[in-house]
């Protein structure tokens, strides 16, 4: 099977979920793509599964592997001479160098974009970044629930206003800004092939959360007005309902006016079908009169007379969008995600199967690729040096000062 970015070489310094997750979906379409680790190890691979509920041990590590898939793992000492003179023959022979570290500390290894630009003038930088490569704030710790859920908006602008803000999923950000970081290096390289010059490509956290809402950030400023509650929403048919056995149902419906009487039909309220309730029927005037907690109060009696699955059968037999607010243990069993390939497992050498997510693009030549758990701490140390032209000895020498870490289980980091 070949993949389209077969023969790309991609150097991945990064930790933690956003930009490590566009090493791996780089790698997922085919680049040779070579993660550089401290001696300790990236904090995900050692300390994050926990937090994300997740087991961590040598033998199956999920936690990192769904940010660093498809990578062969060394460990250099970025401070010791022999360390960065490794990475530096790396980047002489790459196209692409990702890198979540702070520009300050870039800029004392000399791996910032303008120091890497006067040498390597055809690298691709890409930079995942928490509040962007300007003002004040450039150089401050960002996680996507700081930055992009927090400062990018998403917190109070999704949060319904009756209750608190959602509680997301770890990485929820960082997995989107994965994506948009991917798809800027790659137009970067286009545009390396036309003009032979590599270029710098960022994707700040907050900025794709900014971007993520644009609907919101655009209609805020002709008075749409946020948080809403779902009692008082533009669209009383765009919202979610709960069924008689307390599950919910996602409805949608933008045309209010067209689809409000076949709603009242399928609920058993074709009372409100005569005259005496004509406003009900228009968007304009329940908008314009305050009527959407009236329209929601039916709606929500009418849904909490039927069970989930008659809700979802009676809409889809009219053709009505009505589908499960799911949630990950629903979408194990989910047919379409699984045979479309939006999720595979991963097969661990205990005898494991873990579902994965796949990266959300794909291509009609090529399938996917399969899911195989990431090596060890530097278990491509050894292989890496020598493609770079260094010695046994050398190696044995430069392990031996610190300068570079071979194969070390997972245990021997904790």
């Amino acid at each position: 099977m070949s993949l389209p970015l077969e023969g790309v070489k991609v150097i991945d310094l990064t930790t933690f979920l956003a930009t490590p997750t566009t090493g791996r979906v780089l790698g997922e379409w085919g680049a040779d793509v070579i993660k550089v680790e401290a001696a300790k190890g990236d904090p995900t691979r050692v300390n994050q599964a926990p937090v994300y509920g997740m087991p961590m041990t040598d033998d199956e590590n999920l936690a990192y592997d769904m940010a660093n898939m498809h990578k062969r793992m060394i460990s250099l000492n970025l401070k010791s001479e022999t360390g960065l003179e490794a990475m530096n023959k790396l980047l002489s022979t790459a196209d692409i160098f990702i890198t979540n570290n702070r520009t300050k500390s870039l800029r004392k290894m000399g791996l910032d974009w303008e120091s890497l630009h006067a040498k390597y003038p055809k690298l691709i930088m890409g930079h995942g970044l928490g509040y962007g490569k300007k003002g004040p704030e450039k150089d401050a710790a960002g996680f996507d629930v700081t930055c992009y859920m927090g400062r990018g908006g998403v917190f109070g602008t999704t949060v319904d206003a009756d209750s608190f803000p959602m509680i997301p999923t770890n990485g929820y950000g960082d997995f989107q800004a994965s994506m948009f970081l991917a798809a800027g290096i790659l137009a970067a390289y286009i545009g390396r092939e036309k003009s032979g010059e590599g270029d710098y490509v960022t994707c700040a956290l907050q900025h794709a959360g900014i971007y993520a809402l644009s609907t919101g950030m655009v209609s805020a400023q002709y008075g749409n007005q946020y948080p809403k509650s779902r009692m008082r929403v533009n669209n009383p048919l765009n919202n979610v309902f709960k069924s008689k056995d307390d599950k919910w149902v996602v409805l949608c419906l933008p045309e209010y006016d067209r689809d409000w009487p076949r709603v009242l039909k399928l609920i058993g309220r074709e009372d409100l079908l005569d005259g005496t309730h004509a406003d009900l029927a228009s968007i304009n005037a329940v908008n314009d009169k305050d009527l959407c907690p009236q329209v929601m109060q039916i709606l929500d009696e009418g849904f909490g007379k039927f069970t989930r699955d008659e809700l979802l059968k009676m809409f889809k037999e009219n053709d009505m969008p009505c589908e499960p607010a799911q949630t990950p243990v629903d979408i194990y069993e989910d047919e379409n995600a699984i045979v479309n390939e939006y999720i595979k497992k991963v097969h661990y050498a205990n005898g494991n199967e873990r579902w994965c997510p796949t990266a959300p693009v794909q291509f009609e030549l090529e399938g996917t690729a399969e899911f195989k758990p990431t090596g060890n701490l530097g278990a491509d140390t050894e292989a890496v040096m020598k493609d770079l032209g260094y010695t046994d000895e050398q190696i044995k020498a430069a392990e031996a000062d610190g300068s570079i870490k071979g194969d070390t289980p997972l245990h021997e980091l904790i």
